[in-house]
């Protein structure tokens, strides 16, 4: 046998490792994933919302609104 054809064997013998593997890697995942059970998904909102970054603000106005 030539060096190039134990050089083509020995990469075609890591090909099918790899192709083993990879088999494996997808048969695993496919059971794992198989058992969860995906819900709902969320609600899309029709108008976006901004959120005020001013935490201590915020505060402030819920504590004078809950004393008046």
């Amino acid at each position: 046998m030539t060096h190039a054809e134990e050089v083509i064997e020995r990469a075609m013998a890591a090909v099918a490792a790899v192709r083993r593997q990879r088999e494996r890697d997808q048969e695993r995942r496919r059971q794992a994933f198989g058992r969860i059970q995906l819900g709902l998904p969320l609600p899309t909102l029709k108008h976006g919302l901004q959120l005020s970054l001013e935490l201590d603000e915020g505060r402030q106005r819920r504590g004078t609104a809950a004393a008046s």
